[in-house]
């Protein structure tokens, strides 16, 4: 019997290793090229953005000097304690007021691109300090599209002499414009707003929070906890995790044919908007809360029930609490998907025009992305960054709710 001993590191064997190497380089590379790629088409997708949307938040302004004593408007005391103080001053003659002053400072063919409602804008000023009627102050007021179109270098050719004009001599100027924050929709996009829209969606992601939440979770600590192992257990559990990944437009259907019919007259209401979304939410809630939950240590159970707890308080006081941080991630994570959903809104009618905010559960309302679905349909160029910028409000909204995930789940995650 010979004592020799066959070599380890073989030729084949070397080949076999080289070969396993070049696979794990070709494994990083392929892996460090994917995550490149999504950081560079999220790079574009955020420098296109902010581009285009910057402008979004400017307006084309027109500089007007208003002497209000020189032209007799005065209010008796008390006038401007009213609700409908605006449109007081609007019966005391300010729109004239202002067509007059901005005759003065523009010239005849300036003043008529001073926007028509630009009177209101003067109004609120002396709502918020009626001192302003006692002296000489300048308002920056908006002005019309076809200026504020060939002041940008579009639209009219022969406009823009007269926007040059305007410019040279400090009377036009591209603000901030601080009311986009502010106000709702309009037909003007002057004087449109995303105020109205992102109202309208805290309002339905507060309905859906308030309903897909505790449903979710107490699904998921029955399935997880209580149920029984047998075939319908099996067949609920098959069923919400179909339910994930039916499209949006299912629900969409399901809310119209179900909740329409209930309430007919809540039509494109935030409260029908919520509960739409959230059958939509809720099986992501039931999935992520079930991980959550199956993931706490079975000797955190064992441990309470040793000490005398009941089943009850295992689940709530010790399981819940440790599972909470999972739970919160997944939610937030489903609300972020749930605000920027279209399709199943848009069937219940929350595409509709609306030019006041809403007050309640029950007003007229849409939402952001309904709002820049609308905005992008319009032909009018003055459109193009509005709806850039409300783009950059959902997007920066979505990364405070994806912030907020990664913050809860650092800030209360447990390890064993």
């Amino acid at each position: 019997m010979s004592n020799a001993q066959a070599p380890t590191r073989t030729a084949a064997f070397e080949a076999r290793l080289k070969k396993r190497y070049a696979a794990e380089r070709r494994f990083k590379a392929i892996g460090l090229s994917a995550i490149i790629f999504s950081m560079i088409v999220l790079l574009f997708l955020l420098a296109t953005m902010t581009i285009n949307g910057i402008g979004g938040f400017q307006r084309a302004e027109l500089r007007v000097d208003i002497d209000f004593p020189d032209m007799g408007l005065s209010l008796p005391p008390g006038e401007l304690d009213h609700n409908d103080a605006i449109q007081r001053l609007g019966n005391q003659g300010l729109r004239d007021v202002v067509q007059f002053s901005a005759e003065q400072t523009l010239g005849a063919e300036g003043a008529e691109h001073v926007n028509g409602e630009a009177w209101r804008l003067v109004a609120e000023e002396i709502y918020a300090d009626p001192r302003i009627l006692q002296s000489e102050a300048s308002f920056w007021l908006p002005t019309s599209e076809d200026l504020a179109s060939a002041y940008a270098g579009d639209g009219q050719l022969p406009l823009q002499p007269l926007a040059e004009d305007l410019a040279e001599r400090d009377l036009l100027a591209d603000n901030f414009d601080v009311g986009f924050l502010a106000r709702a929709d309009a037909t003007d996009p002057q004087l449109v707003g995303i105020w109205g829209a992102l109202k309208g969606s805290i309002l339905t992601m507060i309905v859906t929070l308030l309903l897909a939440f505790p449903v979710g979770v107490l699904a998921a600590l029955y399935l997880e906890e209580y149920a029984p192992k047998n075939r319908w257990t099996d067949i609920i559990e098959v069923s919400i995790n179909n339910l994930a990944a039916v499209p949006s437009i299912i629900f969409g259907l399901l809310g119209m044919a179900v909740f329409l019919a209930i309430f007919p007259s809540m039509r494109s209401a935030p409260l029908i908007g919520g509960m739409t979304l959230a059958l939509m939410t809720m099986p992501v809630i039931v999935i992520s809360g079930r991980n959550a939950i199956k993931a706490v240590p079975p000797s955190i159970r064992d441990g309470a029930l040793a000490v005398g707890a009941s089943p009850v308080q295992v689940v709530f006081h010790h399981v819940l609490p440790l599972a909470l941080p999972g739970i919160l991630t997944g939610t937030i994570i489903g609300m972020a998907r749930a605000l920027g959903e279209t399709a199943p809104l848009l069937l219940i009618g929350m595409r509709a025009f609306v030019a006041t905010p809403p007050s309640g559960f029950t007003d007229n309302a849409t939402v952001l992305p309904m709002q820049i679905f609308l905005w992008s349909d319009e032909i009018d160029r003055g459109f193009v960054e509005r709806t850039s910028a409300a783009i950059i409000v959902l997007l920066i909204f979505l990364l405070l709710m994806n912030g907020l995930a990664i913050y809860l789940r650092n800030r209360f995650e447990k390890k064993w």
